[in-house]
Protein backbone atom coordinates (compact mmCIF):
# COMPACT_ATOMS: atom_id res chain seq x y z
CA UNK A 1 0.00 0.00 0.00
CA UNK A 2 1.24 3.29 -0.83
CA UNK A 3 2.58 5.63 1.93
CA UNK A 4 -0.47 8.30 2.48
CA UNK A 5 1.75 10.89 4.32
CA UNK A 6 1.55 13.80 2.83
CA UNK A 7 5.10 15.44 1.29
CA UNK A 8 6.43 17.69 4.03
CA UNK A 9 6.65 21.19 3.11
CA UNK A 10 10.09 23.36 3.23
CA UNK A 11 9.78 26.26 4.73
CA UNK A 12 11.08 29.13 2.95
CA UNK A 13 11.72 33.18 3.58
CA UNK A 14 8.65 35.15 2.28
CA UNK A 15 8.87 36.38 -1.28
CA UNK A 16 8.70 39.54 -0.51
CA UNK A 17 11.11 39.61 2.28
CA UNK A 18 13.93 37.38 0.15
CA UNK A 19 13.44 39.71 -2.84
CA UNK A 20 15.48 42.25 -0.65
CA UNK A 21 18.32 40.16 0.49
CA UNK A 22 20.73 37.70 -0.64
CA UNK A 23 19.99 35.59 2.57
CA UNK A 24 19.28 31.64 1.07
CA UNK A 25 15.45 31.23 -0.01
CA UNK A 26 14.96 27.81 1.53
CA UNK A 27 15.73 26.80 5.53
CA UNK A 28 15.50 23.07 5.11
CA UNK A 29 14.03 20.52 7.47
CA UNK A 30 14.67 20.15 10.84
CA UNK A 31 15.84 16.99 11.97
CA UNK A 32 11.72 15.81 12.96
CA UNK A 33 10.75 17.10 9.37
CA UNK A 34 13.48 15.20 7.98
CA UNK A 35 12.83 12.01 10.20
CA UNK A 36 9.13 12.33 9.01
CA UNK A 37 9.54 13.04 5.43
CA UNK A 38 12.13 10.02 5.53
CA UNK A 39 9.29 7.76 6.58
CA UNK A 40 7.55 7.90 3.60
CA UNK A 41 9.72 6.05 1.41
CA UNK A 42 8.64 2.82 0.09
CA UNK A 43 12.11 1.11 -0.31
CA UNK A 44 10.95 -0.17 -3.33
CA UNK A 45 12.86 -3.93 -3.97
CA UNK A 46 13.99 -2.36 -7.34
CA UNK A 47 14.48 1.42 -6.65
CA UNK A 48 14.37 3.56 -9.53
CA UNK A 49 15.69 6.63 -7.82
CA UNK A 50 19.46 5.09 -7.94
CA UNK A 51 19.23 4.27 -11.33
CA UNK A 52 18.40 7.72 -12.25
CA UNK A 53 21.15 9.43 -10.08
CA UNK A 54 24.11 10.24 -11.82
CA UNK A 55 26.24 8.46 -9.02
CA UNK A 56 24.48 5.99 -7.90
CA UNK A 57 23.62 7.55 -4.35
CA UNK A 58 21.76 4.26 -2.64
CA UNK A 59 18.99 6.52 -1.80
CA UNK A 60 16.85 3.90 0.16
CA UNK A 61 19.59 3.43 2.48
CA UNK A 62 20.15 6.50 3.61
CA UNK A 63 16.49 7.83 3.70
CA UNK A 64 16.42 4.53 5.78
CA UNK A 65 19.01 5.83 8.34
CA UNK A 66 17.30 9.55 8.44
CA UNK A 67 14.23 7.94 9.50
CA UNK A 68 16.20 6.06 12.41
CA UNK A 69 17.58 9.39 13.58
CA UNK A 70 21.07 8.04 12.72
CA UNK A 71 22.30 11.05 10.60
CA UNK A 72 25.94 10.21 10.45
CA UNK A 73 25.07 6.73 9.09
CA UNK A 74 23.11 8.46 6.60
CA UNK A 75 26.05 10.89 6.10
CA UNK A 76 28.22 7.41 5.66
CA UNK A 77 25.84 6.10 2.84
CA UNK A 78 26.08 9.05 0.94
CA UNK A 79 29.77 9.81 0.98
CA UNK A 80 30.17 6.44 -0.86
CA UNK A 81 28.87 7.81 -4.04
CA UNK A 82 29.17 11.70 -3.14
CA UNK A 83 31.37 14.36 -1.65
CA UNK A 84 29.06 17.44 -2.00
CA UNK A 85 25.43 16.43 -0.26
CA UNK A 86 24.95 19.80 0.85
CA UNK A 87 25.77 21.60 -2.45
CA UNK A 88 23.99 18.99 -4.42
CA UNK A 89 20.67 19.13 -2.52
CA UNK A 90 20.44 22.74 -2.91
CA UNK A 91 21.19 22.59 -6.79
CA UNK A 92 20.85 19.21 -8.64
CA UNK A 93 17.51 19.11 -10.73
CA UNK A 94 15.93 16.03 -8.62
CA UNK A 95 12.96 16.89 -10.56
CA UNK A 96 14.19 15.29 -13.33
CA UNK A 97 16.50 12.91 -11.63
CA UNK A 98 15.91 10.72 -8.74
CA UNK A 99 12.80 12.52 -7.45
CA UNK A 100 11.18 12.25 -10.91
CA UNK A 101 11.64 8.38 -10.98
CA UNK A 102 10.33 8.11 -7.37
CA UNK A 103 7.21 5.61 -7.35
CA UNK A 104 5.55 7.74 -5.22
CA UNK A 105 5.58 10.51 -7.81
CA UNK A 106 3.45 8.81 -10.11
CA UNK A 107 -0.03 9.31 -8.50
CA UNK A 108 1.05 11.98 -5.67
CA UNK A 109 4.41 13.55 -5.02
CA UNK A 110 7.59 12.22 -4.50
CA UNK A 111 9.56 11.48 -2.02
CA UNK A 112 12.06 14.99 -1.02
CA UNK A 113 15.37 13.12 -2.22
CA UNK A 114 17.03 16.45 -2.92
CA UNK A 115 15.67 18.39 0.46
CA UNK A 116 17.02 15.11 2.84
CA UNK A 117 20.62 14.79 0.73
CA UNK A 118 20.41 19.18 1.90
CA UNK A 119 19.76 18.09 5.42
CA UNK A 120 22.59 15.66 6.04
CA UNK A 121 25.13 17.34 4.59
CA UNK A 122 24.32 20.29 6.67
CA UNK A 123 24.17 18.48 9.85
CA UNK A 124 27.75 16.92 8.67
CA UNK A 125 28.90 20.45 7.74
CA UNK A 126 28.21 21.75 11.41
CA UNK A 127 30.37 19.71 12.73
CA UNK A 128 33.97 19.79 12.82
CA UNK A 129 36.14 19.02 9.52
CA UNK A 130 39.40 19.24 11.29
CA UNK A 131 42.10 21.16 10.92
CA UNK A 132 41.60 23.42 8.04
CA UNK A 133 44.37 24.11 5.37
CA UNK A 134 44.74 27.03 3.14
CA UNK A 135 44.73 27.70 -0.46
CA UNK A 136 48.27 29.04 -1.71
CA UNK A 137 48.08 32.21 -3.62
CA UNK A 138 49.96 30.82 -6.68
CA UNK A 139 52.04 28.30 -4.94
CA UNK A 140 55.30 27.87 -6.91
CA UNK A 141 53.36 29.76 -9.45
CA UNK A 142 52.24 32.77 -8.16
CA UNK A 143 54.79 33.60 -5.56
CA UNK A 144 53.48 31.82 -2.46
CA UNK A 145 55.30 28.19 -1.66
CA UNK A 146 53.71 24.90 -1.42
CA UNK A 147 51.67 22.96 1.58
CA UNK A 148 54.11 20.64 2.57
CA UNK A 149 52.73 17.25 4.10
CA UNK A 150 51.39 17.75 8.21
CA UNK A 151 55.02 16.02 9.47
CA UNK A 152 56.79 17.73 6.90
CA UNK A 153 58.23 14.69 5.12
CA UNK A 154 59.02 14.56 1.26
CA UNK A 155 55.90 13.88 -0.76
CA UNK A 156 56.90 10.27 -1.75
CA UNK A 157 53.16 9.35 -3.53
CA UNK A 158 52.66 9.95 -7.08
CA UNK A 159 51.69 13.38 -7.75
CA UNK A 160 48.32 14.31 -9.75
CA UNK A 161 47.31 17.68 -10.94
CA UNK A 162 43.79 18.66 -11.34
CA UNK A 163 43.06 21.59 -13.41
CA UNK A 164 40.25 23.23 -11.71
CA UNK A 165 38.16 23.53 -8.33
CA UNK A 166 34.10 23.54 -9.61
CA UNK A 167 32.27 20.00 -8.82
CA UNK A 168 34.23 17.68 -10.83
CA UNK A 169 37.82 18.87 -10.09
CA UNK A 170 36.65 18.55 -6.29
CA UNK A 171 35.03 15.28 -6.93
CA UNK A 172 38.16 13.81 -8.84
CA UNK A 173 40.25 15.06 -6.00
CA UNK A 174 38.38 14.04 -3.19
CA UNK A 175 38.33 10.31 -4.57
CA UNK A 176 42.32 10.46 -5.49
CA UNK A 177 43.41 11.36 -2.51
CA UNK A 178 41.60 8.65 -0.62
CA UNK A 179 43.17 6.24 -2.80
CA UNK A 180 46.64 7.62 -1.57
CA UNK A 181 47.23 9.74 -4.40
CA UNK A 182 49.95 13.41 -3.82
CA UNK A 183 47.03 15.56 -5.17
CA UNK A 184 47.12 19.31 -6.12
CA UNK A 185 44.38 21.25 -7.64
CA UNK A 186 45.05 24.34 -9.54
CA UNK A 187 42.64 26.91 -10.07
CA UNK A 188 42.57 29.94 -11.89
CA UNK A 189 40.55 32.89 -9.71
CA UNK A 190 41.41 33.40 -6.17
CA UNK A 191 39.02 31.50 -4.40
CA UNK A 192 38.22 27.75 -5.15
CA UNK A 193 34.84 26.16 -5.83
CA UNK A 194 34.73 27.27 -9.73
CA UNK A 195 30.88 27.69 -11.01
CA UNK A 196 29.70 26.88 -7.52
CA UNK A 197 31.69 29.69 -6.00
CA UNK A 198 31.24 32.30 -9.15
CA UNK A 199 28.00 31.00 -10.49
CA UNK A 200 25.68 30.84 -8.43
CA UNK A 201 23.90 33.51 -6.44
CA UNK A 202 24.47 33.18 -2.30
CA UNK A 203 20.43 33.11 -1.98
CA UNK A 204 20.42 29.12 -3.97
CA UNK A 205 24.09 28.18 -2.48
CA UNK A 206 25.58 30.28 0.84
CA UNK A 207 29.17 30.24 0.36
CA UNK A 208 30.52 30.15 4.09
CA UNK A 209 27.84 27.74 5.17
CA UNK A 210 27.81 25.21 2.82
CA UNK A 211 30.38 25.81 -0.18
CA UNK A 212 33.31 26.02 2.23
CA UNK A 213 32.96 23.25 4.48
CA UNK A 214 32.56 21.04 1.38
CA UNK A 215 36.06 22.71 -0.22
CA UNK A 216 37.92 21.98 3.74
CA UNK A 217 36.80 18.84 3.80
CA UNK A 218 38.63 18.06 0.37
CA UNK A 219 41.68 19.51 1.54
CA UNK A 220 41.16 17.62 5.14
CA UNK A 221 42.06 14.74 2.67
CA UNK A 222 45.37 16.65 2.21
CA UNK A 223 44.52 17.97 -1.20
CA UNK A 224 46.30 21.07 -2.09
CA UNK A 225 44.63 23.89 -3.68
CA UNK A 226 47.03 26.67 -5.60
CA UNK A 227 44.72 29.71 -7.18
CA UNK A 228 45.51 32.62 -9.87
CA UNK A 229 47.16 29.75 -11.64
CA UNK A 230 45.56 29.86 -15.23
CA UNK A 231 46.65 26.37 -16.92
CA UNK A 232 47.87 27.13 -20.25
CA UNK A 233 49.19 30.88 -19.27
CA UNK A 234 51.01 30.93 -15.59
CA UNK A 235 52.11 26.99 -16.51
CA UNK A 236 51.34 24.40 -18.94
CA UNK A 237 49.92 21.14 -18.91
CA UNK A 238 53.33 19.84 -20.37
CA UNK A 239 55.65 22.06 -17.44
CA UNK A 240 53.70 20.20 -14.67
CA UNK A 241 53.80 16.63 -16.38
CA UNK A 242 57.78 17.21 -17.48
CA UNK A 243 58.99 19.79 -15.36
CA UNK A 244 57.00 19.38 -11.73
CA UNK A 245 56.58 15.63 -11.71
CA UNK A 246 52.91 15.22 -12.29
CA UNK A 247 52.22 11.65 -13.43
CA UNK A 248 48.72 12.56 -14.33
CA UNK A 249 46.46 15.37 -15.16
CA UNK A 250 42.55 15.90 -14.95
CA UNK A 251 41.03 18.50 -17.03
CA UNK A 252 38.18 19.89 -14.72
CA UNK A 253 37.59 23.51 -16.34
CA UNK A 254 34.34 23.93 -16.67
CA UNK A 255 32.44 26.20 -19.84
CA UNK A 256 33.05 29.66 -18.93
CA UNK A 257 33.08 31.18 -21.84
CA UNK A 258 29.90 33.16 -22.73
CA UNK A 259 27.46 32.90 -26.00
CA UNK A 260 26.01 36.19 -27.35
CA UNK A 261 23.14 36.35 -29.73
CA UNK A 262 25.00 38.08 -32.63
CA UNK A 263 22.14 40.20 -32.84
CA UNK A 264 22.95 44.39 -33.60
CA UNK A 265 23.51 46.66 -30.32
CA UNK A 266 25.12 43.73 -27.94
CA UNK A 267 28.34 46.09 -27.82
CA UNK A 268 27.06 49.03 -26.21
CA UNK A 269 26.77 49.94 -22.65
CA UNK A 270 24.99 48.43 -20.30
CA UNK A 271 25.12 45.28 -22.33
CA UNK A 272 26.43 41.90 -19.66
CA UNK A 273 26.82 38.57 -20.12
CA UNK A 274 25.33 36.33 -17.21
CA UNK A 275 28.62 34.94 -16.63
CA UNK A 276 30.23 38.23 -16.02
CA UNK A 277 26.79 39.59 -14.01
CA UNK A 278 26.64 36.43 -11.67
CA UNK A 279 30.56 36.74 -11.43
CA UNK A 280 30.86 40.13 -10.45
CA UNK A 281 28.10 39.53 -7.74
CA UNK A 282 29.04 35.88 -6.43
CA UNK A 283 33.06 36.23 -6.30
CA UNK A 284 33.37 39.44 -6.67
CA UNK A 285 30.47 40.33 -3.68
CA UNK A 286 29.46 43.66 -5.88
CA UNK A 287 26.01 43.24 -3.92
CA UNK A 288 27.89 44.61 -0.53
CA UNK A 289 28.14 47.69 0.14
CA UNK A 290 31.60 46.50 2.51
CA UNK A 291 33.13 45.71 -1.33
CA UNK A 292 34.40 48.13 -3.54
CA UNK A 293 33.57 46.11 -6.57
CA UNK A 294 31.81 47.73 -9.12
CA UNK A 295 28.46 46.57 -10.90
CA UNK A 296 26.19 48.24 -13.40
CA UNK A 297 22.40 47.51 -11.72
CA UNK A 298 20.33 49.08 -13.54
CA UNK A 299 16.66 50.27 -13.14
CA UNK A 300 14.69 48.11 -16.03
CA UNK A 301 16.87 44.65 -17.00
CA UNK A 302 16.33 42.25 -19.25
CA UNK A 303 17.40 39.21 -18.82
CA UNK A 304 17.33 37.03 -22.16
CA UNK A 305 17.27 32.96 -21.70
CA UNK A 306 15.18 30.62 -20.10
CA UNK A 307 17.42 28.20 -18.32
CA UNK A 308 19.27 28.21 -14.31
CA UNK A 309 21.54 31.26 -15.28
CA UNK A 310 19.08 33.44 -16.52
CA UNK A 311 16.94 33.19 -13.15
CA UNK A 312 20.01 33.23 -11.17
CA UNK A 313 20.99 36.82 -13.42
CA UNK A 314 17.09 37.57 -12.93
CA UNK A 315 16.53 36.98 -9.49
CA UNK A 316 20.14 38.76 -8.41
CA UNK A 317 18.88 41.95 -10.80
CA UNK A 318 15.95 41.86 -8.95
CA UNK A 319 17.64 41.87 -5.59
CA UNK A 320 19.73 44.93 -6.61
CA UNK A 321 16.66 46.68 -7.13
CA UNK A 322 15.95 46.73 -10.66
CA UNK A 323 12.56 45.61 -12.51
CA UNK A 324 13.67 42.42 -14.15
CA UNK A 325 12.09 40.82 -17.39
CA UNK A 326 12.90 37.55 -18.76
CA UNK A 327 12.56 37.87 -22.26
CA UNK A 328 12.39 33.78 -23.78
CA UNK A 329 10.95 33.07 -27.40
CA UNK A 330 8.83 29.93 -26.33
CA UNK A 331 6.62 29.00 -23.70
CA UNK A 332 6.40 28.57 -19.82
CA UNK A 333 6.44 24.91 -20.82
CA UNK A 334 9.83 24.65 -22.98
CA UNK A 335 11.37 26.96 -20.13
CA UNK A 336 14.57 24.52 -19.55
CA UNK A 337 15.32 26.17 -15.86
CA UNK A 338 13.78 24.14 -12.62
CA UNK A 339 10.31 24.18 -11.80
CA UNK A 340 11.34 25.40 -8.21
CA UNK A 341 13.63 28.06 -9.78
CA UNK A 342 10.53 30.07 -12.25
CA UNK A 343 8.30 29.48 -9.34
CA UNK A 344 10.62 31.10 -6.83
CA UNK A 345 11.50 33.69 -9.66
CA UNK A 346 7.28 34.47 -10.22
CA UNK A 347 6.58 35.14 -6.27
CA UNK A 348 9.45 37.41 -6.17
CA UNK A 349 7.86 39.39 -9.24
CA UNK A 350 9.66 38.83 -12.26
CA UNK A 351 8.03 39.51 -15.24
CA UNK A 352 8.03 36.67 -18.36
CA UNK A 353 7.84 37.69 -21.58
CA UNK A 354 7.16 34.55 -23.27
CA UNK A 355 6.98 33.87 -26.78
CA UNK A 356 9.22 36.59 -27.48
CA UNK A 357 12.36 37.17 -29.30
CA UNK A 358 15.02 39.92 -29.07
CA UNK A 359 16.11 40.71 -32.58
CA UNK A 360 18.21 44.41 -31.64
CA UNK A 361 19.36 45.92 -28.51
CA UNK A 362 18.62 49.76 -28.55
CA UNK A 363 21.02 52.69 -27.49
CA UNK A 364 20.72 56.11 -26.38
CA UNK A 365 22.93 59.38 -27.67
CA UNK A 366 25.26 57.93 -25.00
CA UNK A 367 26.13 54.94 -26.36
CA UNK A 368 23.65 53.28 -22.83
CA UNK A 369 20.89 50.88 -23.85
CA UNK A 370 17.71 52.03 -23.71
CA UNK A 371 15.24 49.58 -24.98
CA UNK A 372 15.49 45.96 -26.33
CA UNK A 373 13.89 45.39 -29.41
CA UNK A 374 11.81 41.94 -29.79
CA UNK A 375 9.87 40.24 -31.58
CA UNK A 376 6.58 38.01 -31.09
CA UNK A 377 6.80 34.54 -31.66
CA UNK A 378 4.51 31.59 -32.06
CA UNK A 379 5.46 27.42 -32.05
CA UNK A 380 5.87 25.53 -35.01
CA UNK A 381 7.09 21.88 -35.65
CA UNK A 382 9.18 20.72 -33.37
CA UNK A 383 13.55 20.61 -33.89
CA UNK A 384 16.02 17.92 -33.39
CA UNK A 385 15.62 18.46 -29.68
CA UNK A 386 12.04 17.52 -30.01
CA UNK A 387 10.97 21.07 -28.73
CA UNK A 388 8.93 22.75 -31.38
CA UNK A 389 10.65 25.30 -32.91
CA UNK A 390 9.64 29.20 -32.61
CA UNK A 391 8.76 31.20 -35.50
CA UNK A 392 8.84 34.99 -35.60
CA UNK A 393 5.61 36.56 -36.19
CA UNK A 394 5.59 38.93 -39.09
CA UNK A 395 5.11 42.62 -38.31
CA UNK A 396 4.87 41.82 -34.59
CA UNK A 397 8.15 43.95 -33.52
CA UNK A 398 7.75 46.15 -30.16
CA UNK A 399 10.10 47.64 -27.92
CA UNK A 400 10.70 46.70 -24.06
CA UNK A 401 12.53 49.89 -22.00
CA UNK A 402 15.21 48.79 -20.45
CA UNK A 403 18.90 50.22 -19.93
CA UNK A 404 21.02 46.81 -19.28
CA UNK A 405 20.50 43.48 -21.30
CA UNK A 406 21.66 40.46 -19.51
CA UNK A 407 22.50 37.36 -22.01
CA UNK A 408 22.03 34.16 -20.30
CA UNK A 409 22.44 31.93 -23.09
CA UNK A 410 24.59 29.35 -22.86
CA UNK A 411 28.48 28.96 -22.26
CA UNK A 412 31.21 26.97 -24.03
CA UNK A 413 34.49 25.75 -22.57
CA UNK A 414 37.57 27.77 -22.70
CA UNK A 415 40.15 26.99 -25.57
CA UNK A 416 42.97 27.64 -23.71
CA UNK A 417 44.44 24.58 -22.77
CA UNK A 418 43.70 23.07 -25.90
CA UNK A 419 45.47 25.37 -27.83
CA UNK A 420 48.45 24.77 -25.64
CA UNK A 421 48.26 21.24 -24.98
CA UNK A 422 49.57 19.12 -28.02
CA UNK A 423 47.55 16.35 -28.61
CA UNK A 424 44.18 17.08 -27.11
CA UNK A 425 41.52 16.96 -29.48
CA UNK A 426 38.39 19.01 -29.22
CA UNK A 427 34.72 18.62 -30.53
CA UNK A 428 33.26 20.79 -33.33
CA UNK A 429 31.23 22.52 -30.35
CA UNK A 430 35.17 23.13 -28.87
CA UNK A 431 34.46 20.60 -26.13
CA UNK A 432 37.43 18.61 -25.00
CA UNK A 433 36.93 14.70 -26.60
CA UNK A 434 36.80 12.22 -23.98
CA UNK A 435 35.55 8.76 -23.27
CA UNK A 436 33.20 8.02 -20.58
CA UNK A 437 36.45 6.95 -18.12
CA UNK A 438 37.48 10.39 -18.67
CA UNK A 439 40.55 9.77 -21.30
CA UNK A 440 41.17 11.97 -23.43
CA UNK A 441 42.93 11.53 -27.14
CA UNK A 442 46.50 12.41 -25.21
CA UNK A 443 47.76 9.62 -22.70
CA UNK A 444 47.84 10.38 -18.92
CA UNK A 445 45.54 13.29 -19.51
CA UNK A 446 41.72 12.99 -18.52
CA UNK A 447 38.65 15.18 -18.67
CA UNK A 448 35.43 15.88 -17.34
CA UNK A 449 32.28 17.64 -16.75
CA UNK A 450 31.12 20.65 -18.65
CA UNK A 451 34.41 20.77 -20.25
CA UNK A 452 33.75 17.45 -22.37
CA UNK A 453 29.89 18.17 -22.25
CA UNK A 454 29.28 21.59 -22.30
CA UNK A 455 27.17 23.64 -19.76
CA UNK A 456 25.11 20.50 -17.54
CA UNK A 457 24.95 20.13 -14.04
CA UNK A 458 26.46 19.94 -10.80
CA UNK A 459 25.81 16.36 -10.02
CA UNK A 460 27.12 15.08 -13.86
CA UNK A 461 30.03 16.66 -13.49
CA UNK A 462 31.05 15.00 -10.19
CA UNK A 463 30.23 12.03 -11.68
CA UNK A 464 32.71 12.37 -14.45
CA UNK A 465 34.74 13.73 -11.69
CA UNK A 466 34.73 10.42 -9.77
CA UNK A 467 34.69 8.35 -12.89
CA UNK A 468 37.94 10.02 -14.27
CA UNK A 469 39.45 8.95 -10.56
CA UNK A 470 38.81 5.62 -11.42
CA UNK A 471 40.62 5.43 -14.27
CA UNK A 472 43.49 7.41 -13.59
CA UNK A 473 43.87 4.87 -10.49
CA UNK A 474 44.11 2.16 -13.17
CA UNK A 475 46.38 3.88 -15.79
CA UNK A 476 48.73 5.11 -13.06
CA UNK A 477 48.91 1.17 -11.91
CA UNK A 478 49.19 0.06 -15.16
CA UNK A 479 52.08 2.73 -16.50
Amino acid sequence: MANRIPRVPVREQDPKVRATNFEEVCYGYSREEAMLEASRCLHCKNPRCVGACPVNIQIPDFIERIAQGDIPGAAEVIARDSSLPAVCGRVCPQETQCEGSCILGVKGEAVAIGKLERFVGDEIADRSLGEQRPEVAGGPYGGGSPIKEANGAAVTATRVAIIGSGPAGLACASDLAKMGYDVTIFEALHKAGGVLEYGIPEFRLPKDKVLKPAIESVKALGVKIETNVIVGRTVTIDQLMDDEGFKAVFIGTGAGLPKFMGIPGENYNGVFSANEFLTRNNLMKAYRSDYMTPIHAGRKVCVVGGGNVAMDAARTALRLGAEVHIVYRRTETELPARREEVHHAKEEGIIFDLLTNPVEVLPDDKGWVRALKCVRMELGEPDESGRRSPVAIPGSEFEIDADTVIMALGTSPNPLIAKTTAGLETTRRGCLSAGPDGATTRPGIFAGGDAVTGAATVILAMGAGRAAAKAIDEYLKNS
